[in-house]
């Protein structure tokens, strides 16, 4: 009943009130933090309307808007610090030790890390002083200001670049052989089903490719019986089913792990790959 009595006084948010419906939907809305309680309503309204339809194409446009227009307010507001500290180091340092067995058994060269949605840099900065055989490490975020600040923080390590774009654009352009992509605690939950296999299919046209993806999929998604993508969380985020989809592509699972996140709605995967 909660749910519907939200449901219903949204839809009426939205009637009498466009002009602010449509100023959020443009904006974004991934997370509501500083949001009033009249525009959650309005939030939760548009969102529930896209869920029901299964429009995954308009939920990844909302959420792109929010990393573009948002990233850096929600990055800088400590809604969500010290995820190096509080989050990557405890729970990846064992998946960055198998990325170094795997480094050792591989015979080529890999000259260039790539972190997709890279926030506030801090995860790529950790990341060069664990890989000091690699000489180029970039950080791609939809955010034009937090990419802007990350360099300015960052300025003194030439190893980092920092670069504002969607992350499967600046692939498709700049992808090379010997690369490894990493994304951490929810990047790729944003892409539709569609996009994500296209990113990976745009990956193993080059040769010698790794990618790690720590990423959330839905605690009840239960992949024998829907192996397709499904819409879960309170973001609306997508639970996609990650074995499969690299499977499409021809890359090689070599380590495949999961563990119930810090709410119970999601299992963190913690997954490496390679083509």
């Amino acid at each position: 009943m909660k749910k519907f009595l939200k449901m219903i006084v949204g839809q009426i948010l939205i009637v009498i009130m466009p002009k602010k419906a449509a100023a959020l939907s443009g904006e974004g809305m991934t997370i509501d933090m500083g949001l009033t309680t009249r525009d959650r309503l309005i939030r939760y309204a548009i969102l529930e309307k896209a869920k029901k339809k299964k429009d995954f194409e308009t939920l990844s446009n909302l959420h792109q808007d929010y990393w573009v227009n948002k990233g850096e307010e929600y990055f800088s507001s400590g809604f969500n610090s010290n995820v190096l500290e509080n989050f990557f180091i405890p729970k990846c340092s064992f998946l960055l030790d198998l990325l170094q067995e795997q480094l050792k058994l591989d015979s080529g060269q890999y000259n260039t890390l790539v972190e997709i949605g890279t926030g506030d840099g801090t995860i790529l900065e950790h990341l060069s002083t664990k890989f000091p055989q690699i000489n180029k490490f970039v950080g791609i975020d939809l955010s034009v200001v937090q990419i802007e600040a990350n360099k300015k923080v960052f300025a003194k390590n030439s190893n980092l670049d920092f670069v504002a774009s969607d992350g499967f654009e600046w692939i498709k352009k700049n992808g090379h052989d010997h690369m490894i992509i990493v994304t951490s605690r929810g990047v790729l939950e944003y892409f539709t089903q569609s996009k994500l296999q296209a990113l990976f299919d745009e990956l193993n046209k080059k040769r010698k490719i790794i990618f790690l993806a720590i990423e959330p999929t839905g605690v009840n998604h239960d992949f024998l019986k829907n192996p397709d993508s499904e819409i879960y969380g309170i973001e609306n985020s997508f639970s996609h089913n990650y074995a499969q989809v690299f499977k499409n592509s021809d890359f090689i699972l070599w380590h495949h792990s999961k563990e119930l996140y810090s709410n119970s709605e999601c299992c963190m995967n913690f997954i490496g790959a390679k083509n």
